[in-house]
């Protein structure tokens, strides 16, 4: 692999495990052709992907670490960990993010009947079809089924006017806790990280409450370089890992062709004075 800051590592998308549009094995060949040197594949509340997409990875010749993103209910707000380098056949994670993922189908049913009363009919079927997997519908599914149906001409035409804080299709839903996902990271030997800091709406105050509790759980990552952040969060997240002692993760956030801004692999390398969160995972890379 290349030296440490200038490594082209990719260690955050989604496949068709949970709402991705590409599989494990698409996303392994894309990341390898856009020059990834180490990938994880980091599925919504979910590791049912990790074995095909380790084997991929052996197959396109590129690193592995064993990935998730685990959905957290943090001051009233949903915030992501990604949990890397972790045993995938831990079962305190396996059961930790199964009991996550039990309360997407109640939700998603809450969330059609919300459209359904603004005219939209037949949302939650028509978010079916998107799924790979039932257990992880999400508002994503439901957002390809609004584009589909003419009803927005994209994504990010939905999530302007429904299924966010306000709007129609709007159903919040508790997700598990700050500590309990670093914990189930830590505990089968995994390292935990703040997916995209950047995206959460949080005042200074609520933003350091999020660093220092996750460090007091065992975090030990942040993303700094990620497909939502923009060079002045490259910067901003930089000092908050030098503040906080954090290693530096680097991400697309890769979903799919016709939806992510950012591909697998394109982004800057991460700033040579961070500590890679590869660093802490040496012996974890497959």
């Amino acid at each position: 692999m290349s030296p440490q800051n200038i490594l082209n590592a990719d260690l955050h998308c989604h496949s068709v495990v949970s709402d991705g549009t590409l599989t494990p094995e698409a996303l392994a060949e894309r990341a390898k052709a856009n020059g990834v040197e180490l990938w994880a594949l980091t599925d919504h509340d979910e590791i049912g992907g990790q074995q095909r997409a380790a084997a991929a990875a052996k197959a396109q010749g590129m690193h592995y670490l064993t990935g998730t993103e685990v959905s957290v209910t943090f001051a009233g707000q949903t915030v992501h960990i990604v949990g890397l380098g972790f045993d995938a056949g831990n079962p305190e994670i396996m059961q930790g993010l199964r009991n996550t993922r039990g309360g997407r189908e109640q939700r998603a049913m809450e969330m059609s009947d919300s459209l359904a009363k603004v005219g939209i009919k037949g949302a939650y079927e028509g978010a079916l079809k998107f799924v790979g997997n039932p257990e992880l519908i999400s508002r994503t599914h439901f957002a390809r089924f609004l584009v589909e149906s003419g009803v927005c001409r994209e994504t990010n035409e939905v999530f302007r006017k429904y299924l966010t804080e306000g709007k129609p299709g709007y159903v919040p839903h508790r997700w598990a806790t700050l500590r309990d996902a670093v914990t189930w990271i830590t505990q089968a030997q995994g390292v935990a990280v703040i997916a995209h800091p950047g995206r959460y709406k949080f005042t200074p105050n609520e933003e350091y409450a999020l660093f220092t509790e996750f460090k007091s759980h065992g975090g030990r990552g942040v993303e700094v370089v990620t497909g939502s952040h923009t060079p002045q969060e490259y910067l901003k997240y930089a000092e908050t890992a030098k503040e906080f002692g954090l290693a530096a993760s680097r991400g697309s956030d890769f979903h799919s062709p016709d939806e992510s801004h950012t591909d697998l692999g394109t982004l800057p390398f991460l700033p040579g004075e961070l500590t890679p969160v590869w660093e802490l995972l040496a012996d974890r890379i497959q």
